[in-house]
């Protein structure tokens, strides 16, 4: 059985770096690592300088870095937000 998906959305002003289906969000905050997870509560956070990976069932964590970032989660979506173009991998 597959696991469980949801939207996310990777934007900067001036293009959107990803869109589509993922397993997980994982990053570091000030308060230390977390997952996103399909069906999270709603969460807010400030991103600076650390990896934001991004699982896609049957592919390749994809990873971006940024100076700055914020992730914003409601509603079986997560939406990440940067002014700046990433350093991924």
């Amino acid at each position: 059985m597959p696991n469980p998906t949801f939207n996310v959305k990777l934007a900067s002003p001036s293009s959107i770096l990803f869109e589509g289906k993922a397993e997980s969000v994982t990053s570091t905050n000030s308060k230390g690592l977390f997952d996103i997870l399909a069906d999270h509560a709603n969460f807010i956070t400030l991103i600076e300088n650390k990896p934001i990976i991004i699982r896609v069932a049957d592919k390749l964590p994809l990873t971006f870095t940024f100076p700055i970032a914020i992730i914003y989660t409601s509603s079986n979506r997560v939406n990440i937000y940067t002014y700046s173009q990433s350093q991924s991998s």
